[in-house]
């Protein structure tokens, strides 16, 4: 069983911005899957099915950003989840706009929902996939930045990183881990 994560924080007022772009992810995974995401339980919204004959379940946390190991903890005890079978989404403002980099482990750098996840987990080795949104000529104003709604032209510059994260899902339950770096990571 896998547990899929999207980082993001669940107010209305940050729908559509570029710090959920974890929550947009998982909301394109369960479309093409067919796996409603509504059920509510350890502070998160979730949904269970299958991808590629593996089950699934698709986890929001529905605390704040900062806070999203918590609800993917009580997830991974619940469920009996190893580490290396979740996989975390999130945006990066190091990745430019519509691409992804998947990573086995490491720090959460400087994205307080990954740093959470990893605090709670009690490890670095978590798989994630980093769904660039570029960053703002002005590094001041990068609270703004990610957390200001995204302008109609810009959704389709990221349209596409939100696809390959959904794709790079796929490749890592039915292919591995190693085999979606190296079709993802190369581009």
């Amino acid at each position: 069983m896998y547990l899929i994560v999207g980082l993001g924080n669940p107010e209305e007022e940050y729908a559509n911005t570029r710090h959920n772009m974890g929550f947009d992810v998982i909301n394109k995974i369960s479309k093409n899957y067919n796996i409603e995401v509504a059920k509510t339980k350890f502070e998160g919204l979730y949904g269970k099915g299958e991808i590629e004959g593996e089950k699934v379940i698709l986890l929001k946390p529905q605390t704040y950003m900062n806070l999203s190991g918590h609800a993917v903890r009580k997830f991974v005890d619940f469920f009996k989840i190893e580490p290396e079978n979740v996989v975390v989404i999130f945006d990066d403002i190091d990745i430019e706009k519509g691409q992804i980099k998947i990573r086995k482990l490491g720090s959460g750098g400087s994205h307080k929902g990954m740093q959470s996840v990893i605090q709670m987990m009690g490890t670095e080795k978590i798989p994630r996939i980093r769904v660039g949104i570029g960053s703002p000529e002005n590094k001041k104003e990068m609270i703004e930045y990610v957390i200001s709604k995204i302008k109609k032209e810009e959704k389709e510059l990221l349209e596409p990183g939100i696809e390959k994260a959904g794709e790079a899902v796929k490749t890592i339950i039915k292919e591995g881990l190693d085999k979606a770096m190296n079709k993802f990571n190369s581009k």
